[in-house]
């Protein structure tokens, strides 16, 4: 029975995945086998040794202490791609927001609501006042071609834009999704130049901290609209509110608002709403699930922030999970402790991830506990489990 230890309100249709036969399931369950979380701090809790994997419901894992997991041989999960229409579809509602003054034009509507019977005329002489230019045939700026970028890229083409993609790291599933349709930047600067509205889907790490900041904005099209939905620190705030207050940008619409990007008027404050619908919270739901059973049941990774994408067709009856740093000889070490034991190897795995790397090791014969101790007492063995029918 693996027990699962929940830190927020999950979707109940993702939950109802786990078989009650084989997973308990609860909030805050002690010695759980995994933890499932959304929002909740993790940074500070201290882990029980039970704990094996966290499976973060949503992309970003800025709650959770990854260092300290790896560390501890915690896998951690999480689901790129799962909220990614909810994401796309309000990245082109926030530039529709950008362009067309909506939010001004309601607000304004709110004030003449006691004129009665004179609204129609003054809706009339008013509403030149939030005009604003239309989507088609403008030039849009991907900057990040991930899930999301991918989508919002190819659905800003189907509304007639010129939409033009920055991504050094574009995976190959993703350069499948794209439109040939979709221009490639070779720089950043070059995009930043030619786009009307540029839009971020990057994560926020060291190297992209105010990524957007003086000096790329200096590069970019007087009145440029900026869509940010991704994170809020990928932008200089004190050099976006120069610039919008010069008139150099024409609007910046975020899904992170502070106190002082809610002073300006020419910026549109959206309360985190990227991922909020409940098809992505059921989805992501369902990933990240589905990613825990598969690891728990047969130690098979996927979407791993911090232990390498591993998988292994489960063939035998009995197998053997080692989790090690990268140092060499680790494989040796651990085929020398199972021939030593007389313990064939049926088929194995043994990839990496930065600093550490992981072992799926499939055996004829079930491992004594005497040679789990030997292998967990090796010089850079984090972990050692065993999954047997």
């Amino acid at each position: 029975m693996f027990r699962i230890s929940t830190m927020n309100k999950i979707s109940p249709e993702g939950l109802e995945l786990f078989p009650r036969d084989k997973y308990e399931v609860a909030s805050d369950l002690p010695n759980p086998d995994a933890i499932l979380v959304r929002s909740a701090n993790l940074l500070d809790m201290e882990f029980p040794a039970s704990v094996k994997a966290i499976a973060r419901a949503g992309a970003g894992v800025n709650n959770i202490p990854i260092p300290r997991c790896s560390e501890n041989g915690i896998v951690v999960f999480n689901t790129p791609g799962a909220n990614a229409n909810a994401v796309k579809e309000l990245v082109i509602a926030s530039m529709l927001l950008a362009s067309r003054k909506i939010v001004d034009g309601i607000n304004w509507c709110q004030t003449i609501k006691d004129k009665a019977d004179e609204v129609p005329d003054l809706v009339e002489k008013g509403k030149s006042k939030f005009e604003g230019p239309e989507l088609r045939g403008k030039t849009l700026g991907v900057i990040g071609l991930g899930a999301i970028g991918v989508m919002v890229a190819n659905d800003a083409h189907a509304l007639g834009m010129n939409v033009i993609g920055y991504d050094p790291y574009i995976s190959v599933d993703a350069a499948w999704s794209l439109s040939r349709a979709i221009n490639r930047a070779d720089t950043i600067e070059s995009l930043l130049a030619k786009a009307d509205y540029i839009t971020l889907h990057v994560p926020l790490m060291e190297g992209t901290k105010g990524f957007i900041n003086a000096e790329k904005i200096r590069i970019m099209k007087k009145d440029a609209r900026i869509i940010n939905l991704a994170r809020g620190g990928l932008v200089n705030d004190a050099d976006l509110l120069a610039a919008l207050a010069s008139d150099k940008l024409g609007t910046y619409v975020t899904d992170f608002p502070n106190a002082e990007l809610l002073e300006s008027g020419k910026v549109i404050c959206i309360p985190h709403l990227g991922a909020s619908t409940p098809e992505a919270e059921d989805n992501c739901a369902f990933m990240a699930v589905k990613q825990l059973m598969d690891f728990l049941e047969t130690g098979n990774i996927k979407n791993s922030v911090n232990f390498p994408h591993s998988k292994l067709e489960l063939r035998a009856s009995h197998r053997l999970l080692v989790i090690n740093r990268n140092i060499p000889n680790m494989v040796g070490q651990i085929s020398t402790h199972l021939a030593e034991a007389n313990i064939n190897i049926m088929d194995l795995v043994n990839h990496h991830k930065n600093d550490f790397a992981y072992n799926i090791i499939d055996t004829e014969d079930a491992i004594p506990a005497a040679v789990l101790e030997k292998l967990s007492a090796v010089d850079g063995i984090i972990r050692v489990r065993t999954i047997d029918e």
